[in-house]
Protein backbone atom coordinates (compact mmCIF):
# COMPACT_ATOMS: atom_id res chain seq x y z
CA UNK A 1 0.00 0.00 0.00
CA UNK A 2 2.58 2.45 0.86
CA UNK A 3 4.03 1.85 -2.07
CA UNK A 4 1.28 2.38 -4.47
CA UNK A 5 1.03 5.99 -2.42
CA UNK A 6 4.61 6.73 -3.36
CA UNK A 7 3.78 5.66 -6.99
CA UNK A 8 0.54 7.90 -7.25
CA UNK A 9 2.59 11.10 -6.13
CA UNK A 10 5.10 10.42 -8.85
CA UNK A 11 2.19 10.43 -11.24
CA UNK A 12 2.11 6.67 -11.84
CA UNK A 13 -1.20 5.26 -11.12
CA UNK A 14 -3.10 8.28 -9.81
CA UNK A 15 -6.54 9.73 -11.15
CA UNK A 16 -7.33 10.12 -14.65
CA UNK A 17 -9.19 13.07 -16.03
CA UNK A 18 -11.05 12.80 -19.51
CA UNK A 19 -13.51 16.11 -21.26
CA UNK A 20 -16.26 14.79 -22.61
CA UNK A 21 -18.24 17.04 -25.20
CA UNK A 22 -20.89 16.73 -26.50
CA UNK A 23 -19.82 17.34 -29.99
CA UNK A 24 -16.33 18.30 -31.35
CA UNK A 25 -17.69 21.73 -33.93
CA UNK A 26 -18.69 24.94 -32.74
CA UNK A 27 -19.48 28.23 -33.62
CA UNK A 28 -18.52 31.40 -31.88
CA UNK A 29 -21.12 31.98 -29.11
CA UNK A 30 -21.85 28.95 -28.84
CA UNK A 31 -22.70 27.20 -25.55
CA UNK A 32 -19.99 24.51 -25.22
CA UNK A 33 -21.31 20.86 -22.42
CA UNK A 34 -20.33 17.97 -21.79
CA UNK A 35 -18.83 16.57 -18.31
CA UNK A 36 -15.49 15.43 -16.71
CA UNK A 37 -15.06 12.11 -16.14
CA UNK A 38 -12.89 11.17 -13.57
CA UNK A 39 -11.14 7.35 -13.28
CA UNK A 40 -9.75 6.22 -10.31
CA UNK A 41 -5.82 5.54 -9.63
CA UNK A 42 -4.67 2.42 -7.57
CA UNK A 43 -5.21 4.57 -4.12
CA UNK A 44 -7.71 7.24 -2.72
CA UNK A 45 -7.36 10.45 -3.40
CA UNK A 46 -8.22 14.48 -2.60
CA UNK A 47 -9.01 16.21 -5.12
CA UNK A 48 -8.80 20.00 -4.38
CA UNK A 49 -9.79 21.32 -7.50
CA UNK A 50 -10.68 20.77 -11.69
CA UNK A 51 -8.93 23.55 -14.04
CA UNK A 52 -10.18 23.86 -17.81
CA UNK A 53 -8.30 26.54 -19.83
CA UNK A 54 -9.80 27.19 -23.33
CA UNK A 55 -6.70 27.71 -25.62
CA UNK A 56 -5.64 28.75 -29.02
CA UNK A 57 -2.75 27.11 -30.98
CA UNK A 58 -0.62 29.19 -33.24
CA UNK A 59 0.81 26.95 -35.46
CA UNK A 60 2.93 29.70 -37.47
CA UNK A 61 4.35 30.96 -34.20
CA UNK A 62 4.22 28.24 -31.90
CA UNK A 63 2.20 29.90 -29.17
CA UNK A 64 -0.48 28.77 -27.11
CA UNK A 65 -3.08 31.87 -26.06
CA UNK A 66 -4.63 30.90 -23.19
CA UNK A 67 -8.31 32.43 -24.06
CA UNK A 68 -10.30 31.95 -20.77
CA UNK A 69 -9.97 29.60 -17.86
CA UNK A 70 -12.62 27.75 -15.47
CA UNK A 71 -11.94 26.58 -11.77
CA UNK A 72 -14.27 24.47 -9.78
CA UNK A 73 -13.14 24.06 -6.42
CA UNK A 74 -13.76 20.59 -4.41
CA UNK A 75 -12.57 18.68 -1.96
CA UNK A 76 -13.80 15.30 -3.43
CA UNK A 77 -12.27 12.06 -2.35
CA UNK A 78 -12.17 9.60 -5.77
CA UNK A 79 -11.90 6.34 -4.54
CA UNK A 80 -9.39 3.85 -6.03
CA UNK A 81 -12.06 2.32 -8.50
CA UNK A 82 -14.42 5.43 -8.83
CA UNK A 83 -15.74 6.74 -11.64
CA UNK A 84 -16.96 10.24 -10.86
CA UNK A 85 -18.82 12.48 -13.34
CA UNK A 86 -18.79 16.58 -12.91
CA UNK A 87 -20.82 18.45 -15.11
CA UNK A 88 -19.57 21.27 -17.24
CA UNK A 89 -20.66 24.07 -19.49
CA UNK A 90 -18.58 27.29 -21.16
CA UNK A 91 -19.60 29.67 -23.94
CA UNK A 92 -17.63 30.34 -26.18
CA UNK A 93 -16.46 34.19 -27.07
CA UNK A 94 -18.59 35.99 -29.23
CA UNK A 95 -15.44 36.80 -31.56
CA UNK A 96 -13.11 33.45 -31.75
CA UNK A 97 -11.85 33.28 -35.47
CA UNK A 98 -12.36 30.04 -37.18
CA UNK A 99 -9.71 27.29 -36.71
CA UNK A 100 -7.80 26.80 -39.82
CA UNK A 101 -4.36 25.02 -40.41
CA UNK A 102 -2.07 26.92 -38.63
CA UNK A 103 -5.11 28.25 -35.94
CA UNK A 104 -6.68 25.39 -33.64
CA UNK A 105 -8.56 25.56 -30.26
CA UNK A 106 -9.10 23.05 -27.44
CA UNK A 107 -9.75 22.19 -23.66
CA UNK A 108 -6.58 21.95 -21.46
CA UNK A 109 -7.60 20.35 -18.32
CA UNK A 110 -5.96 19.60 -15.12
CA UNK A 111 -6.68 17.47 -11.81
CA UNK A 112 -4.91 19.18 -8.42
CA UNK A 113 -4.86 16.89 -5.83
CA UNK A 114 -3.65 17.20 -2.29
CA UNK A 115 -1.39 15.09 -2.60
CA UNK A 116 0.02 13.90 -5.96
CA UNK A 117 1.25 15.01 -9.20
CA UNK A 118 -2.01 16.63 -11.42
CA UNK A 119 -3.17 14.56 -14.27
CA UNK A 120 -3.78 16.80 -17.35
CA UNK A 121 -6.35 16.06 -20.76
CA UNK A 122 -6.27 17.89 -23.74
CA UNK A 123 -9.33 18.08 -26.03
CA UNK A 124 -9.01 19.84 -29.79
CA UNK A 125 -12.35 21.35 -31.15
CA UNK A 126 -13.09 23.29 -34.37
CA UNK A 127 -14.71 26.76 -34.82
CA UNK A 128 -16.83 26.77 -38.02
CA UNK A 129 -19.18 29.44 -39.19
Amino acid sequence: MLLRKYLSLLGIGSAQVDLVLDKETYKPGEKVEGYFRIKGGTIEQQLKRIECDLVMDNERTGNEEVIHTSTILTSTTITSDGDSRFPFAFRLPDDLEVSTESRSYGFKTRLFFKEGVESVDHDEIQIAW
